[in-house]
């Protein structure tokens, strides 16, 4: 073997035992930090379970909504407690003053928050049945969400149902279209026309958001990967739908995906 190859073969062979040699370093620190971060997450609700607890007594709608502040106060305690710094890129103007349909990409549990610090009105989000089952987070999860159990048909439109009254109410509403995190490796899962639905029926514009770094702050296989650092959302240009009819719902659907997946492979690359 010629010496140029031999040397490049012992670089690789001393980076590789160095990568290994950090990582056995490196496991303990992260158990110590997600146990941290899970203890902060869990105290931060326990404070705001007593607001919520209060706030309910101000109503659905109004307290509410008064939840949802308290919600951001701990978004943003959450996040600098452990390491992570959020911020917003504008590629269109985004009107903090008007209503909308928000949509997103699905593909952590760290979107949740990030929900939390990127939207700036008075907000429902659309969320699973399931995530009531959790102590106290379930209680609060339940002021500030329009619960969807999409095993039953009846439940499917009572879901519906409530989304439509928050926007009659001047009540933005946040939609995952593709439902579940995407796990196919793909840029995006095949979106749900529920969300396509609403924004036709009601006549509200689709505001697209991209959550660029929720998977590198914490993979949705694995609570113990959490780990500091940025968490960005671009805002797309609104989809505006009018003139649009529920026999064009394919079409909006696609005009949305095209335009966050376009975002998507744009975004991931810096």
């Amino acid at each position: 073997m010629h010496p140029p190859a031999l040397i490049t073969n012992y670089l690789l062979h001393v980076n590789y035992l160095s990568q290994t040699a950090m990582k056995k370093l490196l496991g303990p620190i992260r158990v110590i930090y997600c146990i941290y971060a899970l203890l902060c997450f869990i105290l931060l609700m326990f404070i705001v379970l007593v607001f919520a607890l209060i706030f309910a007594l101000f109503g659905k709608v109004r307290g509410g909504n008064l939840v949802y502040i308290a919600c951001k106060g701990w978004a943003k305690t959450w996040y600098l407690l452990v390491g992570i710094r959020h911020k917003e890129i504008y590629e269109a103007i985004h009107d903090k003053n008007r209503q909308y349909i928000f949509v997103a990409n699905h593909i952590s549990y760290m979107d949740i928050p990030c929900i939390i610090h990127s939207v700036h009105q008075r907000v429902r989000i659309l969320g699973k049945y399931e995530m009531v089952r959790y102590p106290v987070f379930g209680i609060i999860y339940r002021m500030v969400v329009v619960l969807v159990d999409r095993s039953s048909p009846e439940r499917r439109a009572q879901s519906v149902r409530g989304l439509k009254a928050a926007l009659r109410k001047g009540i933005s509403i946040f939609i995952f279209p593709e439902g579940t995190f995407n796990e196919t490796g793909n840029t995006l899962k095949d979106f749900y026309d529920g969300a396509f639905r609403v924004a036709i029926e009601t006549q509200t514009p689709i505001k697209p958001m991209l959550f660029i770094d929720t998977l590198k702050r914490m993979h949705y296989k694995n609570i113990w990967q959490l780990n500091p650092g940025i968490c960005r959302t671009v805002y797309l240009e609104e989809v505006a739908v009018e003139g649009y009819t529920l026999k064009q719902l394919a079409d909006l659907k696609g005009k949305v995906y095209k335009l966050m997946e376009d975002g998507l492979i744009r975004w991931n690359g810096l």
